[in-house]
């Protein structure tokens, strides 16, 4: 991650036809996507409510801009990078150096025992008046945050020894039953099927939502 402009720089190269899955992550990310005998395109990502899977071409080369929790990039800025891709980091590290986004809100809202109620009160705001600052802003309502943090926190500690059932409790479910609806609502699974997959741990374990760099909000 680029520590003063709050995005992570990625690379891809589809070289088989692929359904990548994709898992909410509180995050969107700026893509290059260069197909074969075609312009570059620029995208932005959507956040995403539940896992999916992206149907990618043999040829197509993606290079990613994977944006801090909560950002936000101007359209304009999006014209700018298709115009110049080989400015890309330039012009998004100058969208990315005013701070655009309820970021606070957002942190304090990983913070395990959180609750909507609670981080308006920290900031001195009604619940009705922090969920109209995150709609204001195009982002998801606060309980997306807290709740998707809490998951993926808990999805963190499936690669240790510790039981689902420690798990649980440490994340801050109410029992191992609540944690499994979630993970089955966030990843499209149950803990122990997780548990078994190290690729979906490792995509899980990219910076996002809750580990993302100088956040480090872990219940461990």
């Amino acid at each position: 991650m680029n520590r003063t402009t709050g995005f992570q720089k990625w690379h891809y190269m589809v070289e088989t036809p692929e359904l990548a899955p994709v898992y909410p992550d509180g995050c969107r990310d700026v893509l290059i996507i260069r197909e074969t005998g075609k312009r570059a395109k620029v995208v932005l990502t959507d956040f995403d409510l539940r896992p999916r899977a992206a149907e990618l071409s043999p040829g197509t080369e993606i290079t990613g801009f994977r944006l801090r929790p909560g950002s936000q990039v101007d359209p304009r800025v999006l014209s700018a990078i298709e115009s110049r891709t080989e400015r890309a980091e330039e012009i998004l590290g100058n969208e990315l150096a005013i701070e655009n986004g309820p970021e606070a809100a957002i942190v304090a809202l990983t913070l395990p025992g959180a609750t909507v109620q609670s981080v308006s009160t920290d900031l001195g705001v009604a619940v009705r008046t922090l969920q109209r600052r995150f709609r204001d802003q195009g982002l998801p309502p606060p309980e997306y945050w807290r709740l998707l943090s809490r998951a993926r926190q808990a999805a963190g500690l499936l690669a240790g020894y510790l039981s689902l059932a420690e798990i649980a409790f440490l994340a801050g479910f109410s029992d191992q039953a609540h944690m499994t609806r979630e993970f089955s609502r966030w990843f499209g699974g149950s803990p122990a099927q997780l548990r078994r997959s190290p690729a979906v741990l490792d995509l899980l374990a990219q910076p996002a939502l809750g580990n993302w760099t100088d956040e480090q909000i872990s219940t461990r």
